[in-house]
């Protein structure tokens, strides 16, 4: 049985592939959890009915009934409607105008807060992690594109009424390659995991990668974050250099943030990062340390995230607390 002088939160990470709630008590102990992978050709009632039963089976779980909830945080891809708790746009679920926010709290009743997926990664990696009690965290995490997001002072930087911190969108090489937004030259366009493995397939193709052809040969969906760290370790030089490559840009956005924002800690995050943090973060080190203003070298660090996939629930959870909390004591 559960303990009714403990509050209890939940997080909710809708990823691109997966659905996962973690329920948790005050002290963030995960209590129960349950996933389900998501379906990219499901319609907007049929998706929503299936996050609501993946926090039923959380639920189920953790041995607690939702009526001991306190709140529930899901962090969720694409633009987001703040105000309204929906989501804009979900491409890679099909997904327009979703009222997700909305939809729990009718099954449910205890209040849902709705971020981006990278903001509920973000803020638990600040909270848990990598960027524990600092004034300003950053994070960047390139994947098939390149999320970013920030926590100022404690509380997630963000527009009006939408997310922000769109690293992956800033050009940093004009007239240069065509991201998924159709725009040229963006970070993500050049840096990306997609690009990456691009590259690394003609590389491949090509007869220039002898190790990666062996392992994921040419077809670009077969060539993951593990496949390239592969690749590079057993040393094919020209994925090596193509990763190389890929960091000389994402230098370039830690300038750009270092010198408008001047973090405390820059958090790189994500499969591409965790599978070759050795070699990605520190060419990134030194390439973005040549770059920027000798003033301001020492005023941030560079971090790998810590906390893998828990930074999303973990995050999302702990963004409920903090906005539950604050409407209490306001």
């Amino acid at each position: 049985m559960s303990d009714t002088s403990k509050d209890y939160w939940i997080g909710f990470d809708l990823g691109g592939t997966k659905m996962l709630a973690v329920v948790f008590d005050d002290d963030f102990k995960p209590l129960g959890k349950a996933r389900k992978k998501t379906k990219g050709n499901e319609g907007m009632e049929a998706g929503l009915k299936r996050i609501n039963n993946v926090i039923k089976d959380a639920l189920e779980d953790a041995k607690i009934s939702a009526s001991e909830v306190k709140g529930l945080g899901i962090g969720c891809p694409g633009p987001l409607d703040l105000k309204k708790k929906s989501i804009r746009s979900a491409p890679n679920l099909g997904w327009e105008n979703v009222p997700i926010g909305k939809s729990i709290e009718s099954e449910f009743g205890f209040p849902v807060t709705v971020a981006n997926d990278v903001d509920a990664g973000v803020f638990g990696e600040y909270k848990f992690g990598a960027g524990k009690g600092a004034r300003c965290v950053v994070g960047i995490f390139p994947g098939t594109g390149i999320g970013g997001g920030c926590v100022y002072e404690g509380k997630l930087f963000l527009g009006g009424n939408c997310t922000c911190m769109e690293i992956g969108h800033i050009p940093v090489q004009p007239d240069g390659p065509i991201d998924g937004a159709g725009n040229h030259g963006s970070l993500e366009s050049v840096a990306s995991r997609l690009t990456i493995a691009g590259h690394s397939a003609l590389a491949a193709y090509r007869g220039q990668a002898p190790h990666l052809l062996e392992k994921a040969g040419t077809d670009i969906s077969d060539i993951r974050s593990g496949a390239i760290a592969h690749a590079v370790e057993k040393g094919d030089k020209m994925i090596k250099e193509i990763v190389e490559d890929a960091c000389e840009y994402l230098a370039v956005s830690v300038v750009t943030i270092v010198h408008l924002m001047a973090p405390d800690v820059i958090v790189f995050g994500g499969g591409l990062i965790e599978a070759m943090e050795d070699i990605m973060l520190p060419t990134i080190k030194k390439r973005a340390y040549n770059r920027i203003l000798p003033s301001m070298r020492d005023v941030y660090q560079l971090a790998a995230a810590k906390l893998g996939d828990d930074a999303g629930v973990m995050g999302a959870a702990a963004l409920a607390q903090q906005s539950v909390r604050e409407r209490a004591n306001a």
